[in-house]
């Protein structure tokens, strides 16, 4: 039986989320292939999700000095713990994501930062740093409301190569990605378009 971390990034409401929609059809199609396995949702907008602030630093340096936390860096420290565990403990990962003015939403990027830890899921070397954490079935939706893959944008399109970047450094290489983009371009196209996308991921579902 395999544990399944799905990362929701968007604070929208599941039916109104476009990366949601498609993150639930994918996993009601996997779960018809794995129902044993076992399924855990964490929402980043709902979730406490630290920042890189003045305490997480404080805390840090007292851990590499052997000094005495205060209690809210003792909170923060033991919480990025906790989810770069959720992270390496999981078997399967899914993150559905939304492409927003060029970029991720920036839970995202604080999700990273949580879980892109020295030690944990990455480590330094004389050759360079090296990732610590095995490989495992990685999916990334995307949704976009224009077209960033081919055509006059696309190099503005930087979200999927830093997914792919950040995910590879700490050592997860092999990603499987369903993007559905030009979403916004045409109302008369979205839904077809979803459909689209939903179809791909009924594919992979079957032997993710």
């Amino acid at each position: 039986m395999a544990k399944v971390l799905y990362v929701k990034v968007n604070p929208k409401s599941d039916d109104q989320s476009r990366s949601s929609v498609l993150a639930n059809h994918f996993i009601e199609e996997y779960k018809g292939h794995n129902p044993d396995d076992t399924i855990e949702k964490l929402d980043l907008y709902k979730a406490d999700i630290p920042f890189l602030d003045v305490d997480v630093f404080s805390a840090w340096g007292k851990f590499a000095a052997h000094e005495e936390l205060t209690e809210t860096e003792m909170i923060k420290a033991l919480r990025m713990d906790e989810l770069t565990s959720q992270f390496l403990e999981a078997n399967k990962l899914i993150f559905a994501i939304p492409f927003w003015n060029l970029s991720y939403p920036p839970m995202f990027k604080a999700y990273i930062d949580t879980i892109c830890i020295a030690g944990k899921t990455f480590h330094y070397t004389e050759h360079g740093p090296v990732g610590l954490v095995p490989e495992k079935p990685l999916l990334l939706i995307e949704t976009r409301g224009g077209m960033y893959s081919e055509g006059p944008a696309a190099n503005m399109e930087n979200s999927q190569r830093y997914f792919k970047t950040i995910m590879g450094f700490m050592g997860l290489k092999n990603v499987t990605s369903v993007i559905a983009e030009g979403l916004d371009i045409d109302p008369n196209q979205t839904d077809a378009i979803l459909e689209e996308a939903k179809q791909k991921l009924t594919d992979i579902a079957g032997n993710f």
